[in-house]
């Protein structure tokens, strides 16, 4: 049974779930799988809203859902934008905070029942979740972080994203492909003639995004399509499946999942 025919539809941003929508895919699993999106909120260009990286985590695990039989919690919204401090718009929280915080939600899906935690990353800047994941995995807890850099290329591949992901770092093809089939209305005029490279950006953490562009974007717009915006999410929400199994196997063993 797919993960669409099991809950109803999301409203938003916000899953629709009720505690016995939760409990019956739950009896129907070996072990629950919650889906945490974290995005962010910061400068996106003058076309793209300044909640695209949290817009493009709920897509994608939205798209995780209906294939999966997974947990789907609402997002995270701010997260470390700092890099991005010289446009207005952009909020952020320490590392430190975002930390405690996936920390905290992890720990309060466990004494629910719910032991698996992946975080669907929207944004390049939260670098910290990383570590959450690392540190988690030692202390025997389960939990991932998704996509990888390899699910991206694979699904950059077979969308047709023509755009290296060197290349499309901030509000570039991928990111205005998604939101333009999945948030179309939200689009303002401009991506067509907004493109942008800057592939050395070796002082990013020292110098922050300003150092090396103006307008903010950094990648090429010009080339998303709604198109490619739904086969990356087909591509993505395939990636997932060798991480439910990870995750949910009966051994903490990691075996090949390279290609499943």
């Amino acid at each position: 049974m797919s993960g669409s025919q099991m809950r109803p539809a999301a409203h938003s941003l916000v899953p629709a779930d009720t505690t016995e929508d939760v409990r019956t895919r739950g009896a129907g699993v070996s072990r629950q799988v919650a889906v945490l999106p974290v995005g962010s909120f910061e400068q996106h260009g003058r076309f793209l809203p300044l909640a695209t990286d949290t817009l493009v985590a709920c897509a994608i695990a939205r798209e995780i859902a209906a294939a999966h039989p997974v947990h789907l919690l609402p997002p995270v919204t701010i997260s470390c934008s700092h890099e991005h401090a010289a446009w207005p718009g952009t909020v952020s929280i320490s590392s430190v905070t975002l930390h405690a915080v996936i920390r905290d939600i992890a720990a309060s899906l466990r004494r629910s029942g719910v032991d698996a935690l992946v975080l669907v990353n929207g944004h390049g800047g939260n670098y910290v979740l990383g570590n959450v994941v690392q540190e988690s995995s030692a202390r025997g807890e389960r939990m991932a972080l998704f996509p990888a850099p390899e699910d991206w290329e694979t699904a950059r591949v077979r969308a047709g994203v023509e755009t290296s992901l060197l290349t499309d770092m901030h509000a570039g093809e991928i990111e205005t492909s998604i939101l333009l089939h999945a948030h179309r209305e939200l689009i303002r005029p401009g991506y067509e003639t907004s493109d942008f490279v800057a592939d050395d950006r070796r002082h990013l953490l020292t110098l922050g995004m300003s150092a090396y562009t103006d307008s903010g974007v950094i990648g090429r717009p010009s080339l998303g399509s709604a198109e490619k915006g739904k086969g990356l999410l087909a591509s993505l929400a395939d990636s997932f499946g060798a991480y439910v199994s990870l995750l949910t196997s009966a051994d903490d063993s990691v075996a090949d999942t390279g290609d499943a």
